[in-house]
């Protein structure tokens, strides 16, 4: 009755793939954002954000990479497509609300909804408030304080 403590050897190759395509999305990143142009408002021009991700990108690809070497390869979990299938239908009752004149918050409202029953949680109309409360406060913020234009519904005509 042995048992081996030892952990089996071996590269985490997935890990691995994602930390160097995550470096690769970096650097396309960094070379969109050094081509933008040099207006520069209070000392932050429209570069500065994708440069953030970018840095971003370059830590979290290189730590994947070396989490990737040091560990051994795992056993994939199997598949449950269900969910994905759940959230699959979400993105396209979220298209129809919106293609068809809903408006952004109450396709949002479901969209959150949906995409809470297919992480497993059953407390339907609960989400549906909630997505209510949080797309309002969205649609707001975008369309009162950043000035930018969201889809427009019934509702949304309501809010001003």
């Amino acid at each position: 009755m042995s048992q081996s403590t030892s952990a089996p050897k071996g590269r985490d190759k997935p890990a691995i793939v994602v930390g160097f395509l995550m470096l690769a999305l970096a650097g396309i990143l960094w070379a969109d954002a050094v081509s933008l142009g040099s207006v520069v408002a209070y000392g932050i021009g429209p570069a500065v954000v994708p440069k953030i991700i970018a840095a971003g990108l370059v830590l979290l690809g290189l730590l994947s990479i070396l989490s990737g070497f040091r560990s051994a390869g795992t056993e994939p979990e199997e598949a449950d497509f269900g969910p994905v299938g759940i959230l699959v239908i979400g993105f396209l009752v979220l298209t129809a609300m919106i293609g068809f004149g809903g408006g952004f918050v109450p396709a949002m409202a479901v969209l959150f909804a949906i995409t809470s029953f297919a992480f497993g949680r059953r407390a339907v109309l609960v989400d549906l408030a909630i997505g209510v409360v949080l797309s309002t406060l969205i649609y707001l913020l975008f369309s009162k304080l950043l000035t930018l234009s969201l889809p427009q519904g019934p509702l949304e005509r309501l809010l001003g």
